[in-house]
């Protein structure tokens, strides 16, 4: 893509006043959510673009799970970490860089902005239950009889919040149980 056409499609993503050359090939959108860099090699050979996602000591926990979540689901675009930022990056040989995957690219690395810490929480936590059910299954439990523990760790303040309501424990059960239903088949002790 010529600096032309990243303008132009810059500015049909985001509208006029938001994008800006900060240098020559260089651009930076600022919306109300994020700022989005995009950048051109000095000789235009590639292209970078570049979304700041958050400050390292938010996800500093959870680095194990971007990088599964680079492996398995960001497709085109990365998580990175420079300067004690995550970041999202996509890069691409500019000769062979089409429109269509720039704003694809570009709708990505939005999506992991939006998604921030979710995403890699959520896989954090079904790993977290994968260890359980395969610690059950070790130890010869039943799904019921699972669900029996956590129950009465509820009920005996082992897990949960000091000002829990019933009601709330009982809709965070329901969500222990679907988890576990989910999950319970996938694990193999065989494996």
């Amino acid at each position: 893509m010529t600096p032309e056409e990243i303008t132009v499609t810059l500015r049909e993503l985001f509208g006029t006043d938001p994008v800006q050359a900060i240098a020559p090939s260089s651009w930076q959108v600022d919306t109300d959510n994020f700022r989005l860099l995009v950048l051109l090699a000095d000789d235009h050979s590639w292209l970078r673009i570049l979304l700041p996602i958050m400050p390292i000591q938010q996800a500093q926990q959870f680095l194990g799970e971007f990088l599964e979540a680079n492996f398995d689901e960001t497709q085109e675009v990365r998580y990175a970490l420079y300067e004690n930022v995550v970041w999202g990056v996509f890069q691409h040989n500019n000769g062979t860089l089409v429109k269509a995957d720039f704003t694809s690219a570009i709708a990505r690395l939005v999506s992991l902005h939006e998604a921030g810490l979710d995403n890699v929480f959520n896989r954090l936590i079904e790993n977290r239950i994968r260890q359980i059910v395969l610690a059950a299954k070790q130890q010869g439990q039943t799904l019921e009889a699972t669900m029996q523990n956590l129950e009465r760790y509820y009920a005996e303040g082992l897990m949960g919040e000091l000002n829990q309501t019933s009601q709330d424990r009982e809709e965070v059960l329901a969500a222990w149980r679907r988890q576990l239903e989910r999950l319970w088949n996938q694990i193999d002790l065989n494996r």
